[in-house]
């Protein structure tokens, strides 16, 4: 998946370009001693902006790609020819066959403890567990469900293999399954029909089958993605959709060679995956780029001036330059959250209307 921009800027840097133009006047209007409400007395300044009351919205707008979240990678465990293929776009369910090697079938189970080692009498742990939860999803009794792999769970895997045309050994070989969170869909084969397959190779790959959304934001833009989480979505039409945050994780891109020899160093990314509240809106769409809209922070109902109006003040802290009858004075400030060029402010002097100053 390709890197994506983020179009706004954040508001670390906001806040440095703000202290950098205000650093010399800072310096002139510290407080030092006198009068808080008449320090700087003045001229008023070369431009001015009005204290307004808003919703103040931290929001980022992210590309995003809708399709079926992330792909995953089916590598054979067995040697021999691939003798059977789902087609693209095929949904493979709990007990299907996922593809076939020298005409033995490769199953799809349900869990998230991959298949590491042969299940036989004897055996015990989460893995046997496992199994025996599929088997019995599967329709097949006898035994009881759980981590104990005895003689009856062999039993009901002999005609599990029956049903199946496999040997019945009772025995379930790591090769022979393949185990994933749900149904999945097939998105592309790595091997085609007749190619010999050796341990180790992919043979295909695969999604879930829900539409999601999947957006890759920098490292230091985490805040923006909480699980659970609302975000909203713009598919190409324009049409607008809500979403859920449905997983955040840190994948770590790895570096490639430049055309000079020079490696580009790895990179951390924060994969996110949002489900969609109404996913039959995009019946029509198979993948498509789109617009993710992320909220970070909201304040409704609050003070706030441009970012530009803040000065940085030798005793600490913000101020702005309160203008009022053809002078103006500085005021000390609380700033709160920032947000599409504004910045929630709050003090005694600070009311809705009052006029404020900006540079030039």
């Amino acid at each position: 998946m390709s890197a994506r921009r983020i179009r706004l800027r954040t508001v670390a840097l906001t806040v440095a370009v703000v202290v950098a133009a205000a650093a010399g006047v800072a310096a002139a209007v510290g407080f030092g001693g006198t009068d808080r409400g008449t320090a700087a007395a003045g001229t008023t300044p070369p431009g001015t902006a009005t204290v307004t009351r808003q919703t103040l919205t931290d929001a980022q707008e992210v590309d995003g790609e809708l399709g079926y979240g992330s792909t995953r990678t089916a590598t054979t465990r067995l040697g021999g020819t691939i003798t059977g293929l789902p087609e693209t776009g095929a949904v493979v369910k709990r007990g299907g066959r996922l593809y076939a090697v020298d005409d033995d079938p490769v199953l799809l189970l349900y869990g998230t403890l991959p298949a590491y080692r042969v299940l036989e009498p004897g055996v015990e742990g989460k893995d046997v567990a496992q199994f025996e939860r599929n088997l019995r999803a599967l329709g097949y009794d006898g035994f009881t469900v759980d981590d104990e792999y005895t003689g009856s769970t062999a039993d009901a895997v002999r005609e599990w293999q029956e049903d199946l045309g496999l040997p019945e050994t009772g025995r379930v070989e790591p090769g022979r399954i393949v185990y994933a969170d749900e149904a999945v869909r097939v998105e592309g084969h790595q091997m085609a029909t007749g190619d010999l397959a050796q341990p180790g190779q992919a043979v295909l790959s695969y999604t879930g089958t829900s539409r999601l959304v999947t957006v890759d934001l920098d490292a230091d833009d985490q805040r923006l993605a909480k699980k659970g989480g609302a975000v909203r979505v713009a598919l190409p039409d324009g049409e607008p959709l809500t979403g859920k945050i449905e997983s955040v994780q840190t994948v770590i891109e790895a570096g490639s060679a430049g055309a000079t020899g020079q490696s580009a160093e790895a990179q951390t990314k924060i994969e996110v995956t949002v489900s969609l509240t109404d996913p039959a809106k995009v019946t029509g769409y198979d993948q498509a780029s789109v617009e993710v809209t992320f909220t970070a922070a909201e304040r409704p109902d609050v003070l706030t001036v441009p970012v530009a109006a803040l000065l940085a003040l030798a005793e600490g802290g913000y101020g702005v330059e309160v203008v009022d009858g053809g002078r103006s004075r500085i005021v000390a400030v609380t700033t709160g959250l920032f947000a599409a060029g504004r910045v929630e402010v709050a003090g005694p002097e600070i009311t809705e209307g009052v006029t404020v100053g900006v540079p030039a």
